[in-house]
């Protein structure tokens, strides 16, 4: 089985949004012959971009799956998005991935998603290949591309393809490996590849790549070293075998290029994702846990149809038949009409069906082995992040991890007989999209919806009311802040019943002061300081949890609380009345005290924008960031345009593309991501306070 592993790639593809993430992707789709007619995104033809809000907007909201076979080899791939609303998608799918295709646009170069996305294959560790699209396009620059790939990216880009011709000219490209060209027919669209000898004009920039792209190779495999330094002949074989040994170790990223649109290089790229990226059996067994606990005995699983089975939920979609969940298999083998258990959860499930994806179109599998990507039926309460294993063989595999909302509106139904139906519908879609929450508010009876952006609850609002059918209004946007404190301080809780018989007693002393996790695991540090058994141990969980159930609810505004350490310093007891409900009030109430005292704000979220501009409009630009808060950290030169990137809080962003327009006469563009959240000032603090009416 390892052999038939050998033959199998799941790869992604992705970028910055309008980088041609789905053309390349319909390209790889017809010449892998797995589909009949060339689907373009600007027709609303995609295959990948099924959705009808996909295909209105010219955008991909939604990671879709596909499976092709290329030279004797199955190819898994999975289509991202591109927008930052909907990185969520990106992130789920690197998770599963064993390799990844980073696109970018030869004139945009390196953009402020580019970098989101890359960061997001390091920390999955995802094996990558660096595809520079559009070199049709007039400005289309390969070598200031491949040069911010390595500054940018803190990337390590070898380029094993040089670009004949850019713009109109482009003609086709070198390979650098065979010194060979690839001509392409213009007259059918480059559905034709000729292959012929360099072009003499062209053979000393040839040479000398190759001597380059050599010298990196080497670094990676002793053979092609032992040959290089020896000047024996270096075979084709042995450069390709030491290039895809430094590609799977993440040592480098091999740099292709053409222009998708035209069908420029999409072949040999498909040759290159065979060569370079890692099969299941190249990449290192799957860790996994007895528990969820991270501290518990692991457990290891080989890519192997022999081993127990283990598998990774990583998608959720609604049917009309219940849900598909999509998994990647990292072990064993699964049978449809199959009990298994959902180790997250400690409850069994029955897969009854297993389909193999095509965007929307599903192909009927009897099994699914180690290294599969494929969506299960029958499941009722598995949602993604769950593992998936053998009953008799648990284990619990590493969870993805989602970040915050940073945008809320408030929604409510037209009529009071749609109420039931929107809380059924806003939960069938929080299951779907992690990143997406709502809640509802007992005491005003408000709905509010929270996601990653203004485009992301307007896709959540279409899917009620055009999907669902549901007839909803929504509020406007705002900002999903949070609060944290300034200053260190602290304050006693005293929980005191007396109603006759047995009461409520319970005292606690504590301190808060500001604090930050590297990694954002923990917003709320709980710390027993306490000595001498001044409240039993068997109490203190009660005061940790009641001191996170008052941090979720704020002492400025009612936003969740975080970036705050809490240490319990002392506290009293009672033999008979102290229980586990009086501690739990005693903790919230000495939270709630300290943290008022503690000079309480609240946190923002924090924008990276990135505005391209031409060159005579800078200054009104710059003028205009400054009024709202922005701090310009970067400003590049692109041709006749400047690159701004700047750090901005959310709250000024709204309506800003329409500034911008108005600004640069339609000419200037930006894009923005979240990058963390961050203290407000006093003077906003009590601004915010005040637009809130408290």
């Amino acid at each position: 089985m390892a052999k038939q592993n050998r033959k199998l790639r799941n790869i992604g593809v992705m970028a910055h949004i309008d980088a041609g993430k789905t053309t390349v992707t319909e390209r790889i789709l017809y010449f892998a012959g797995r589909t009949y007619k060339i689907g373009e995104v600007h027709d609303g033809t995609a295959v990948m971009d099924y959705l009808i809000e996909e295909q209105q907007r010219g955008i991909t909201i939604t990671s879709a799956a596909t499976t092709f076979v290329w030279n004797d080899n199955t190819v898994n791939l999975i289509d991202t998005p591109g927008h930052v609303d909907f990185t969520v998608e990106v992130e789920r799918s690197l998770r599963v991935l064993d390799g990844a295709i980073a696109v970018f646009c030869a004139v945009g170069g390196v953009e402020a998603q580019s970098e989101t996305v890359w960061r997001q294959g390091d920390r999955y560790s995802v094996p990558r290949l660096c595809f520079i699209n559009k070199l049709d396009r007039i400005g289309a620059d390969f070598e200031t591309v491949v040069k911010e790939i390595r500054t940018r990216l803190d990337a390590n880009p070898v380029v094993v393809q040089l670009p004949m011709g850019d713009g109109e000219d482009l003609k086709g490209q070198i390979d650098i490996i065979r010194r060979k060209a690839y001509f392409y027919d213009q007259d059918d669209v480059a559905t034709v590849l000729r292959v012929e000898d360099v072009p003499e004009e062209m053979s000393d920039d040839v040479e000398l790549a190759r001597v380059e792209m050599i010298e990196a190779a080497a670094e990676c495999d002793d053979v092609l070293m032992s040959a290089y330094l020896a000047d024996d002949e270096i075979t084709e074989e042995m450069i390709i075998a030491a290039l895809r040994k430094g590609t799977i170790a993440g040592k480098i990223q091999p740099v292709l290029c053409g222009s998708a649109l035209k069908h420029v290089g999409v072949r040999p790229l498909l040759d290159a994702v065979i060569d370079y990226l890692p099969s299941p059996a190249d990449i290192p067994d799957v860790e996994g846990h007895e528990s969820l606990d991270k501290s518990s005995r692991s457990i290891m699983r080989k890519s192997d149809p022999n081993e127990p089975f283990s598998a990774l939920v990583f998608k959720l979609a609604s049917d009309q038949h219940g849900y598909l969940n999509y998994v990647r298999v990292y072990s064993g083998t699964l049978k449809s009409n199959t009990r298994v258990l959902n180790s997250t959860q400690k409850k069994k499930e029955n897969v009854t069906r297993i389909w193999e994806m095509h965007a929307k179109q599903r192909i009927r599998r009897e099994e699914a082995v180690a290294g599969d990507i494929v969506a299960l039926v029958g499941m009722n309460d598995s949602v993604t992040g769950d593992t998936l294993c053998d009953i008799k063989a648990p284990v619990v595999l590493e969870r993805l991890e989602f970040p915050d909302p940073v945008i809320t509106m408030s929604i409510e139904p037209r009529t009071n007989a749609d109420k039931q139906a929107l809380a059924n519908a806003l939960n069938i879609l929080r299951r779907e999209d992690p990143s997406f929450r709502y809640s509802y508010n007992t005491e005003t009876g408000q709905s509010t919806i929270s996601g990653m952006g203004e485009l992301h609850l307007e896709i959540v609002k279409n899917k009620l009311t055009r999907d669902l059918g549901l007839d909803v209004h929504v509020g406007r946007p705002s900002v999903a802040y949070k609060e944290t404190i300034m200053v260190k301080a602290a304050a006693v809780g005293k929980f005191a019943r007396q109603t006759g018989g047995r009461g409520q007693y319970g005292v606690v002393e504590l301190s808060v002061e500001p604090w930050r996790d590297e990694e954002g695991d923990e917003p709320i540090l709980f710390v027993d300081a306490t000595k001498g058994g001044v409240i039993p141990k068997e109490f203190i969980p009660s005061v940790a949890e009641g001191v996170r159930d008052a941090a979720t609810c704020g002492v400025l505004a009612g936003y969740p609380m975080r970036n705050i350490k809490i240490t319990l310093l002392d506290g009293k007891h009672h033999p008979v009345d102290s229980s586990e409900i009086a501690f739990r009030q005693a903790g919230a109430m000495a939270f709630e005290s300290a943290s008022e005292k503690a000079t309480p704000v609240f946190l923002e979220p924090i924008m990276r924008v990135q505005v391209t501009v031409p060159e005579e409009f800078v200054g009104a630009v710059t003028g205009d960031l400054n009024v709202r808060r922005s701090e310009i950290r970067n400003m590049l030169q692109r041709g006749q345009y400047r690159v701004l990137t700047a750090e901005i809080p959310l709250a000024e962003m709204f309506g800003y593309e329409t500034q911008l327009r108005s600004l640069t006469q339609g000419r200037g563009n930006s894009t923005m991501e979240p990058l963390e959240y961050r203290p407000t000032p006093m003077q906003t603090t009590k601004d915010i306070l005040k637009r809130m009416g408290l």
